[in-house]
């Protein structure tokens, strides 16, 4: 089974890392690299410990499949048994429908969206102290990438982004930085998950950013994630690549470390949101 076909068979069964993690005895911050296409090459034994996970799984949810239907007995003695659905399943409300990738291109460009799993979020337009913490915020990692030496692009929004690289979720971070090779001409958009992230909350993103996102973004195999709150002037670091990491916060006068880095960056955050910009 290849890594693309995995990822097909991960979504199919509706497993996350967590679950693959546990099933297949493979460290979770290897799994979410194996996912994440951050491992470009996972030893044989990764790929078999996963592979057998996710059959093992398939063959669960094909005998759950096979309980819920039965043999029409009236049809056994004519040689041509059918199968009949249980009657418990008429009663299952529809599903709502799942918007797509197609959807999401098919908007109007003056409308700013993100697509996840499935369900099409509005984005209110930013406001100016948001666009100013993330214009400050790229010129500084911008500036430590080059001082370092670092193969890495920083981008800002709007940017579309194929977190999971299947047809139900395209996001739109606030910052991301891409590491290694990527060809920025020849693509309309990153696919599969960035090595750092940073997003800054507004009233109307507070939720989605501190929970769902960062399911998200850990899920698919995110290195480092910033959540920046400009109401309370903190920042919370989550270095998902650590082992059972616990999230760190700052205030907006601290210097903050860039994991993805090992170090080498450090983010003033005296420098951010201010004027004049020095």
């Amino acid at each position: 089974m290849t890594i693309a076909e995995m990822i097909e068979k991960k979504r199919e069964l509706g497993m996350n890392n967590e679950m693959i993690s546990e099933a297949s005895g493979v460290p979770l911050s290897t799994v979410q690299k194996v996912f994440g296409g951050i491992t470009k090459s996972p030893r044989k034994l990764t790929i078999q410990a996963i592979e057998k996970a996710l059959r093992s799984e398939e063959e669960k949810s094909n005998k759950k499949d096979m309980s819920r239907t039965k043999y029409d007995t009236s049809d056994r003695l004519s040689g041509n048994p059918t199968l009949r659905e249980s009657a418990g399943n008429y009663n299952v409300l529809p599903k709502e429908r799942k918007y797509t990738i197609d959807d999401y291109y098919a908007l109007p460009e003056d409308r700013r969206v993100e697509l996840i799993d499935g369900v099409i979020y509005d984005m209110a337009a930013p406001s100016g102290m948001h666009q100013r913490i993330i214009g400050d915020l790229h010129i500084l990692f911008r500036e430590c990438a080059d001082q370092h030496g670092m193969p890495c692009e920083v981008f800002l929004s709007p940017f579309d982004v194929r977190l999971d690289r299947d047809n139900y979720t395209m996001v739109q971070p606030d910052l991301l930085v891409i590491c290694g090779e990527y060809d920025v001409e020849g693509s309309i958009r990153y696919e599969g998950a960035p090595d750092f992230v940073i997003e800054v909350l507004s009233p109307s993103s507070r939720s989605k950013d501190q929970l769902l996102k960062l399911y998200k973004y850990s899920n698919a195999g995110v290195r480092e994630y910033w959540i920046v709150d400009p109401k309370y002037k903190i920042v919370t670091v989550h270095r998902f690549e650590e082992e059972e990491y616990t999230p760190q916060k700052y205030d907006f006068e601290d210097k903050i470390p860039v994991g993805i880095s090992d170090g080498k960056c450090v983010i003033d955050f005296a420098r951010v949101g201010k004027r004049p910009f020095r």
